[in-house]
């Protein structure tokens, strides 16, 4: 479980460190960074996947989404007094997403390039990265240190040279995951790897999640949502069968989901449930009552004209 997770220097958000427990209810008004906060646990899962740098190109680049504002925030700024203004900037820029777990926690610094001829020359380079055991980065846990091309594992009470040729744009997970020599960076990247997000899932009338597909047991459904039908029944007979009705009861009250499968083809369906008797059968398809659930379609209205 996560327990904490830190920013600095992306977008709006200057410096942050939010502590994390089993479930995590993010409220704001709008522009006060909620999204950020979730696009930088997204960046830090594309570390173990292989696309940190891709990521950041999609999203236009790394001065993109660099804080544009002063190096440091005056007390007149986080009062509200004056606004919050970019200006010359004395250190270096770079990007610092990390997270923390019970067991491990991780953290990167993005920095901006040295200028050359490459026609990558505008991909970030990797400047750090910090593996270290238990909730907070101390000199005294720190279990893995990356510092531009070297890499040095903790051996007891000394420090091993693990890797002293890595590329800027090359992550740590992918070059130092040995299992006997650096165990612990094997597991983390493991664990991150695990980690799904669910904001990109389809909704429309051809979404993969409405098709029939091909379905196994499935404990985990996808990003994309195209095995929810299996994850579902999966649940259904491995799973709480009875939580399961009920969160979907307690979200939908007025609708009943089901999932069958069909040579091998498995597809979810929701439908109605009546809240007026004069108005339909029950579990029929026809529009809620306006008298029960202020909608406009009102079947028994309109048969009343």
């Amino acid at each position: 479980m996560l327990t904490t997770l830190a920013i600095a220097h992306d977008r709006s958000l200057h410096t942050l460190v939010v502590s994390m427990g089993r479930l995590n209810l993010v409220t704001g008004a709008n522009g006060s960074g909620k999204s950020n906060l979730y696009r930088a646990l997204r960046l830090l899962a594309e570390t173990a996947q292989g696309g940190v740098v891709p990521a950041l190109a999609r999203e236009g680049g790394l001065q993109s989404t660099l804080w544009a504002g002063p190096e440091t925030l005056s007390a007149r700024m986080r009062r509200g007094e004056v606004p919050i203004e970019g200006g010359p900037r004395q250190q270096p820029v770079s990007l610092k997403p990390g997270v923390a777990g019970e067991e491990f926690g991780y953290a990167i610094d993005l920095g901006v390039p040295v200028p050359t001829q490459s026609l990558f020359a505008r991909d970030p380079e990797i400047k750090r990265e910090v593996i270290w055991s238990g909730p907070f980065l101390r000199q005294g846990n720190t279990l893995v240190d990356r510092r531009g091309a070297r890499v040095r594992v903790r051996d007891g009470r000394d420090w091993r040279v693990a890797g002293e040729h890595l590329n800027p744009f090359e992550r740590l997970f992918a070059q130092i995951a040995d299992p006997r020599s650096a165990p612990e960076v094997r597991q983390l990247r493991e664990t991150i790897r695990g980690w799904h997000f669910y904001d990109h899932v389809r909704a429309d009338a051809d979404a993969p999640a409405r098709l029939p597909q091909l379905g196994t047991r499935t404990p985990v459904p996808s990003h994309d949502g195209r095995d929810l039908a299996a994850a579902w029944a999966t649940i259904r007979e491995t799973g709480d069968a009875e939580a399961l009705d009920a969160a979907v009861a307690d979200a939908f009250p007025t609708r009943v989901s089901t999932c069958w499968s069909k040579a091998g083809a498995f597809r979810c369906s929701s439908a109605s449930t009546a809240c007026c008797a004069r108005c339909r059968r029950p579990n029929s398809r026809t529009a809620c009552c306006a008298i029960c659930c202020g909608s406009r379609r009102c079947t028994h209205r309109a048969r009343r004209r």
